[in-house]
């Protein structure tokens, strides 16, 4: 039989009628990112669904995330946040280090840290993610990165971002999605160093942004999963 996690959904409905349309109409209005919602829904350890035990989160499977979602929306709430830390802190999970994982998790977790920031979507490469430009050169313990991103959303409220790079051209590749790597950015250390953010005004409130890398510094060890095989790592999120 099919689990409906049917308390999850009570509890979720709960929370959520303490942020009816009034709220969500004035943050659409100002465009505002809703930190009350997000935090109290962090404060529950309903964004730590997936997030094993051993880090603080809950450690439940596919099933139980979708059905918190599910209820947010059904309750008239916007999960664009939440939905946004769940798929993207999978890759974490899935592919990252041991060492990054007990670093990382356990402060997302505990609503320390916001990992709701996905950088992949580039103005020359359309809907074909394997022609992206943005690379990032090996220099000693460090990546430099230069490049650009574009519809990048909650980029100014999340304080990590999971950024897909080239670090091998396209032209030298034997297929077109080798040579890419995934990158954890610490973006409370980066802007202002290598990264400008500007935000893109779009008909709905996502908190949409323009991203420019002029020689960031990213530490190697913040390399997700194996050099070159991000394909792979970023699309299993």
């Amino acid at each position: 039989m099919t689990e409906t996690f049917a308390e999850i959904r009570e509890a979720v409905r709960k929370l959520c009628a303490g942020f009816p349309g009034a709220y969500w109409r004035a943050k659409d209005r100002d465009r505002a990112y809703p930190h009350e919602f997000v935090a109290t829904l962090t404060e529950a350890g309903f964004l730590s669904v997936l997030i094993p035990e051993a880090f603080g989160g809950s450690g439940l499977g596919l099933g139980a995330a979708t059905a918190v979602l599910e209820e947010i929306h059904r309750s008239g709430c916007n999960g664009g946040a939440c939905h946004a830390q769940m798929y993207t802190m999978g890759t974490l999970l899935k592919h990252g280090s041991p060492a990054q994982k007990a670093d990382y998790l356990p402060k997302i977790a505990a609503g320390d840290l916001r990992l709701q920031a996905f950088g992949v979507t580039e103005p020359g490469a359309g809907t074909d993610t394997t022609r992206i430009t943005t690379f990032a050169r090996r220099d000693g313990d460090h990546y430099v990165v230069r490049g650009q991103k574009i519809w990048i959303s909650r980029a100014e409220h999340s304080d990590l971002m999971v950024l897909l790079c080239r670090t091998t051209p396209r032209d030298a590749t034997a297929k077109p999605s080798d040579g890419m790597s995934v990158l954890l950015v610490d973006l409370r250390e980066s802007v202002g160093k290598g990264l400008t953010i500007r935000p893109v005004r779009t008909m709905l409130n996502h908190a949409t942004t323009e991203l420019f890398f002029d020689d960031l510094r990213v530490p190697v060890a913040n390399l997700i999963g194996t050099r070159a095989r991000a394909f792979a790592t970023s699309s299993t999120a």
